[in-house]
């Protein structure tokens, strides 16, 4: 499944795929779901060492794009914790701090019912504080 990404007054859309475990009944599972993808991909580009780290050109210009390139060597090696993911990740949602549209409608409440199919847009916003600081 692909996710949209955004953060607003941005107009990238990073796409990313993930795969889920069981497919999600509701907001909080399909929450959960992505965070463990997402804690899955990191803990493994934490643990994959490689002995001479090289660039192909086709990554030279993947990363010439996002305007670094970088060997991507790891200096922390600590994996991140599933539950506290999941937790920051629920905290988050209920902050306000992102929003959750599947085909174009907002999803507001963690135990709305879902459906979800291969042809489903799910998309995540990242919102922003309107006066620019924290408090």
């Amino acid at each position: 499944m692909q996710i949209q990404l955004k953060k607003l007054g941005k107009k990238k859309i990073k796409i990313i795929d993930i795969s889920l475990e069981k497919h999600p009944k509701t907001l909080r599972e399909l929450i959960t779901e992505c965070v463990k993808s997402e804690v899955r991909r990191f803990n493994d580009s934490r643990e994959d060492t490689s002995l001479l780290p090289f660039l192909s050109a086709k990554e030279i210009g993947e990363q010439a794009q996002a305007g670094k390139i970088t060997f991507g060597e790891k200096e922390n090696r600590q994996l991140a914790d599933l539950n506290k993911a999941i937790d920051t990740a629920m905290l988050a949602f209920t902050d306000g701090l992102f929003a959750v549209f599947i085909n174009e409608e907002e999803i507001q409440d963690l135990d709305t019912p879902i459906h979800l199919t291969e042809q489903s847009t799910l998309t995540f916003i990242r919102l922003t504080f309107l006066t620019g600081t924290y408090w």
